[in-house]
């Protein structure tokens, strides 16, 4: 049996009962203070981090008595995070263990709220940590860093789902899942699922089987420049026409990309227009919040129209090495474009939403 320091986001009651998978009234728990000890933000978080520092005193909680089993699941957690367990003396001169960074892991940032943390942060913590769970016995804790960007990102679309807008004139029937087996997990993951559902007509669907694909939320901007009555467009290699078959697996788009844990779509669209183009965009307008393919896929867009300046010298190679990324863009008149769709040469369905968005605000927008 051992007993663990906690200084962090495991004092939030529902994460530990997560990481734990048992209630947390079942567990012997003291308030504490480990001395000669700082918390602190880790700029890549949102978590904290524990360092020695003379005459600091860390606040924080006990739990006294952790099984073997209790212990090699906050292990496989916290293992993810790269931290290790330390042995310490609290103040009250009782024995426990901390886990601590391992040197020169994550950057501190200043002073760390665990309040702040619960109002802004922990749900989409939770599920993180419930996808993390998922895969304790299955993965190492090795595997799950290399993908916890995604399995992050994965649960602020969850955060993010559960405040959507949409969803006027549509039923509000009953949902049970009876079982949910996740198939394939790596960059993205695939779900096996059996669900019976409310019918319209007041009876259940009986159980049927499902898959999903969990992808993560992305977001779009298509970039116009009202003076010059243009647009610019993007073209890269996609895996989605290579694996169809398709003769043109290089694609016409707008600038898109996977929103990150700690963003906003529209911060995320700047963030793009940037890294893909070279763009400053000037102003957004918002144009839609649209699954992909909700029969079958979570992945959700965020839609936007950037007004940015497109000179002719504008087009270029771009895109980010380390995400092995190679982006060609290219300068398209309005009535180009639209001539592009009359013959249907856009395969890309956020590109056509968003021409024919543009199609019915371009006025307005070039009197703005």
């Amino acid at each position: 049996m051992k007993n663990l320091f906690f200084y962090g986001t495991l004092r939030h009651v529902l994460l530990l009962e997560i990481v734990l998978g048992r209630g947390a009234s079942t567990l012997v728990t003291h308030g504490a203070i480990l001395p000669d000890h700082l918390v602190s933000s880790v700029a890549e978080g949102p978590f904290p981090m524990i360092a020695r520092h003379a005459g600091a005193m860390a606040n924080g909680l006990l739990v006294e008595n952790l099984s073997a089993e209790d212990v090699a699941r906050i292990d496989f957690y916290e293992g993810s995070f790269a931290y290790d367990l330390v042995a310490v003396t609290l103040s009250k001169g009782q024995a426990a263990e901390v886990y601590m960074p391992r040197p020169d892991q994550w950057t501190p940032q200043g002073h760390w709220s665990l309040t702040e943390w619960a109002q802004n942060a922990a749900e989409a913590n939770c599920h993180a940590a419930r996808e993390v769970m998922g895969y304790f016995g299955v993965k190492s804790p090795e595997q799950i860093a290399r993908m916890f960007p995604m399995i992050r990102a994965r649960a602020a679309s969850r955060v993010r789902a559960a405040h959507s807008t949409h969803g006027a004139l549509t039923f509000d029937g009953k949902v049970e899942i009876s079982s949910q087996t996740r198939a394939y997990a790596n960059f993205f993951a695939l779900d096996d699922l059996r669900l019976r559902h409310d019918k319209f007509n007041g009876t259940s669907s009986g159980d049927i089987d499902r898959a999903v694909f969990f992808g993560t939320d992305a977001t779009v901007i298509l970039p116009y420049d009202p003076k010059r009555d243009r647009v610019l467009l993007v073209e890269q290699i996609r895996m989605g026409p290579l694996a169809r078959g398709d003769r043109s697996v290089w694609q016409l788009e707008p600038i898109a990309g996977l929103i990150d844990a700690n963003e906003t779509p529209k911060a995320a669209a700047l963030r793009e227009a940037k890294e893909e183009a070279g763009l400053d965009v000037y102003a957004v307008e918002r144009i839609a919040e649209t699954y992909a393919s909700p029969g079958n896929s979570t992945e959700f867009y965020y839609i936007f129209l950037g007004l940015a300046d497109l000179p002719d010298d504008i087009t270029g190679t771009g895109g980010l090495a380390s995400e092995g990324e190679d982006i060609r863009s290219h300068l398209v008149s309005f009535e180009g474009l639209m001539d592009m769709l009359e013959r249907f040469e856009v395969a890309n369905t956020p590109l056509v939403l968003a021409a024919l968005w543009l199609a019915r605000h371009r006025e307005r927008l070039r009197s703005e």
